[in-house]
């Protein structure tokens, strides 16, 4: 196909500046690298809120920003070293916050070690909702990096045999279901063989997660001390050695550092202690805390990443793995702001946003 030199990006100018549409260049692939004409980009509540502080000064590295980190579409440029993708091939991958590999575009690049074939069952859209919440679950559960410290539990991979049996049988209690993160959680759970897998949602989440493989529902907006004081009857007398907190409220935190049996692991998705209490950080009775930093592009994750993307597409081809359910925005790139702003004003549940970049007038 021929390519344009120019593109639709959704980007933001400064610090604190609405997101809007402007013309910037269609990006060359370096040797290793591919270059993807996006068809479907999801959003992530991390899409509005990185522009402001504090998390702009954290985060974003050069103005202005493009934002988006999940994206599938078709490769149409392939670099010199590249071998394991052709041009026409569908991939879904995960994007970066920079100018030539964020997601809110109609192009991108992308390390063609870091993509997966998009099998014939799955859509675009669909497709597009897994990649981050994927790659920030794998690498706070199964990185085995031994640096930093405690970035990760380090648990056995699910695609290794041993991973597939090490947990078969024991409970896995995941805080924060019905979110990207909470739903990849249960389905690992569930290919790891934990069993029960207790979650917590809104009651009318329910039947989706409980399709995923959570064999138990509890409503989150019970009290910490009505849920634990659930756990017991679903545990069976069981301990609960591990548990998953989806999202990053200090009452979810301790709900699942209180929840765990003595010497359990605590898997967060945040990147440092700082980020968490105290309280949490250092729960005693000798349990322990991972985090993660969600990209498969550092040092320390691409490893990790690589193998997690080797798999993907088998996964989702035989069902083992099921994408979020999906509500498209019109419009392209022009539905994203408001997209975005039904995500900050909490009014989207159990459904991820997608864009159709290419639908951009």
């Amino acid at each position: 196909m021929s390519i344009p030199t120019t593109q639709k990006t959704l980007l933001s100018r400064e610090e604190s500046s609405p997101y809007v549409i402007a013309e910037t260049p269609v990006p060359t692939p370096g040797p290793k690298d591919v270059l993807v004409q996006i068809h479907a980009c999801a959003l992530n509540p991390v899409d509005w809120a990185i522009i402001y502080p504090p998390y702009s000064k954290m985060l974003i590295r050069e103005w202005p920003h493009v934002p988006g980190t999940d994206g599938a579409g078709v490769v149409v440029a392939l670099g010199s070293e590249v071998s394991n993708l052709k041009e026409g091939a569908k991939i879904v991958f995960q994007g970066t916050w920079t100018s030539v590999g964020a997601t809110c575009q109609q192009y991108a690049i992308v390390p063609a070690d870091l993509t997966a074939i998009i099998p014939d069952n799955i859509t675009f859209e669909e497709a597009a909702t897994l990649p981050l919440a994927l790659t920030t679950d794998v690498l706070s559960l199964y990185n085995q990096s031994p640096a930093p410290e405690n970035l990760s539990l380090r648990l056995k991979p699910v695609w290794e045999p041993e991973g597939q049996t090490a947990y078969a049988g024991t409970p896995a209690f995941i805080i924060g279901g019905a979110a990207s993160l909470g739903q990849v959680a249960i389905q690992l759970a569930r290919l790891a063989g934990h069993t029960p897998i207790i979650t917590t949602a809104s009651p009318h989440n329910a039947p989706l997660l409980q399709s995923l493989g959570a064999t138990h529902v509890l409503d989150r907006a019970l009290p910490n001390a009505a849920l634990l004081a659930a756990l017991p009857a679903i545990l069976g007398g069981k301990p609960l050695a591990f548990a998953f907190v989806a999202v990053a409220a200090p009452d979810a935190l301790r709900l699942g550092r209180d929840a765990l049996a003595p010497g359990g692991a605590l898997a967060t998705v945040l990147p440092a202690p700082q980020r968490i209490p105290e309280d949490v950080a250092s729960p005693g009775e000798g349990k322990r805390v991972g985090y993660v930093f969600g990209s498969a592009r550092l040092p320390y994750t691409r490893e990790t990443g690589v193998e997690l993307f080797r798999h993907l597409s088998g996964w989702l081809e035989k069902g083992l793995l099921k994408p979020n359910p999906v509500e498209v925005l019109p419009n392209g790139l022009a539905g994203i702001n408001e997209g975005l702003a039904r995500m900050k004003a909490n009014k989207v549940s159990g459904t991820k946003l997608v864009a159709r970049p290419q639908e951009t007038v």
